[in-house]
């Protein structure tokens, strides 16, 4: 049988209090001679912290002890073991189980005893105190550092880190190049490929606000010390137009197609000769709509756009139809009474939790999460239940609309346009086309949604339908 003395210094301890594994083994064995222990096997885990039990060396003696192989383990002090008093407790239970003897070189414990046994936790809680303060210290340290605008996290690519505050690097202009791009409507996998950054990397780039020049303070972005890469233009040019989840291709109308009859997106297939159309996800698998191609979709949506901005008639038509519209904010008192009890439900939760810290009846951790908990949910209803801006008239929204149509010379702009401008161009003006057997649903911003008949793009005729303008 062993005696096994187990050494375990962090990276930070070694640093601020000289606690070398060499200095603990030492006196370890020195413990062992004077109590007639026999040899010693040193065990070590150097530059570990006490929270992770998943240490090499802690995990060998562990299987050595489960093999029957140790007596005795000795340790400079309980927290080498580790600084939770859960893991503590059960690893003592475990020495107990195995009939092995746990001899600490500080603490002088004796496990045998109640009163050892009472000690142990009494000091493992001291040692989880520790951890949980140190990590306490940690965090309120970022976030203070986050108020300054200093970033607290690994430097994101093309970015370095010097004393809090990021750097342009050599790799700026590839991310530049990433914003570019995908502005101009290649999708990841294209942008990758031009770019030589891995897809993965292409999506975390575009999803970072850091390059606007923030850093992030709890779930918020607020404006740091470093220069930003892009402006804000750019960041919404890169995202304009898309869909959470929904890839998009480079046809123009791709990611802005939906079958009117099972509402999924519809895919964009190229028969290998020029012809590109576009096919429901779900057909074959109880829808039976039929593909259409891209130039009948496209020819729809301009022809949507040509007479909003030219029929008269068909202007009027939509005035009088958005008057007729019911008020948006018809029930707001009742939810806003319902918000406000919620709010107030929160309230007196996170009072009574601060309670419970300040009466020690609940951890530092478990604390700081379940505060964060319901600080979100409160600010989410406080968010709601702030006083909403007027609503903007539906009449002066398309009126703004037709403005700019109007305003624009759209024929000769979009033969001069290049396909990223005639993307940039239906982005701003129509989010979605939806296809159905008789007619396509063009959705202008601003404007109820539009029928247009098959045959006005090109298409067979078909039986009488709601005709363009009418009712969806």
């Amino acid at each position: 049988m062993l005696t096994v003395a187990y050494c375990r210094v962090s990276t930070e301890e070694q640093a601020t209090e000289g606690f070398s594994i060499e200095g603990q083994a030492d006196r370890l064995r020195q413990y062992a001679e004077l109590h007639e222990l026999g040899p010693v096997m040193v065990i070590t885990d150097p530059g570990r912290s006490g929270k992770d039990m998943n240490r090499p060396g802690l995990i060998q003696l562990l299987e050595m002890i489960a093999d029957g192989h140790v007596s005795n383990v000795i340790i400079w002090r309980l927290d080498r073991l580790s600084r939770n008093l859960g893991d503590l407790i059960g690893l003592a239970d475990s020495f107990g189980l195995a009939d092995v003897a746990l001899h600490s070189f500080t603490e002088r414990l004796d496990l045998s005893s109640a009163t050892g046994r009472m000690f142990y936790n009494i000091l493992g809680s001291f040692a989880q105190f520790y951890r949980e303060q140190l990590a306490e210290n940690v965090r309120l340290g970022m976030r203070q550092a986050a108020r300054e605008g200093r970033w607290t996290n690994h430097p994101p690519t093309g970015y370095d880190l010097r004393d809090g505050v990021l750097i342009a690097n050599e790799d700026a202009d590839t991310v530049r190049a990433i914003y570019r791009l995908r502005a101009e409507g290649l999708s990841q996998a294209e942008t990758s490929r031009r770019t030589g950054v891995k897809q993965s990397t292409v999506l975390s780039i575009l999803r970072n606000h850091a390059y606007l020049g923030k850093v992030k303070l709890d779930d918020q972005w607020i404006d740091g010390l470093h220069q930003p890469l892009i402006t804000e233009q750019q960041f919404q040019a890169a995202h304009r137009g898309r869909t959470k989840g929904q890839r998009r291709g480079n046809d123009l109308m791709s990611g802005r197609v939906t079958c009117g009859e099972c509402q999924r997106s519809m895919s964009a297939m190229d028969n290998g000769a020029g012809w590109i159309g576009y096919r429901c996800r779900h057909r074959g698998q109880g829808c039976d709509m039929p593909r259409f191609s891209n130039k009948a979709l496209l020819h729809a949506a301009l022809i949507g756009l040509r007479l909003v901005r030219n029929d008269i008639e068909l202007q009027n038509a939509i005035r009088a139809s958005l008057d007729r519209r019911p008020s948006v904010r018809q029930d707001a008192g009742r939810h806003d009474a319902r918000r406000r009890e919620q709010i107030n439900d929160f309230e007196a939760q996170r009072r009574k939790l601060l309670q419970l810290h300040y009466a020690d009846k609940i951890s530092a951790d478990g604390f700081h999460d379940e505060e964060q908990r319901l600080s979100t949910k409160i600010k989410a209803l406080r968010k709601v239940a702030e006083p909403e801006v007027e609503q903007p008239d539906l009449v002066e929204q398309f009126d703004h609309v037709l403005a700019l149509l109007t305003d624009l010379d759209w024929d000769l702009i979009w033969e001069a346009a290049t396909d990223t401008e005639r993307r940039i161009l239906l982005d701003e003006f129509i989010p979605k086309v939806s296809v159905h057997p008789d007619h396509f649903e063009v959705d202008i911003r601003g404007v109820p949604k539009l029928n247009v008949a098959l045959h006005e793009v090109g298409l067979q005729k078909t039986v009488e339908n709601a005709g363009v303008g009418g009712g969806t």
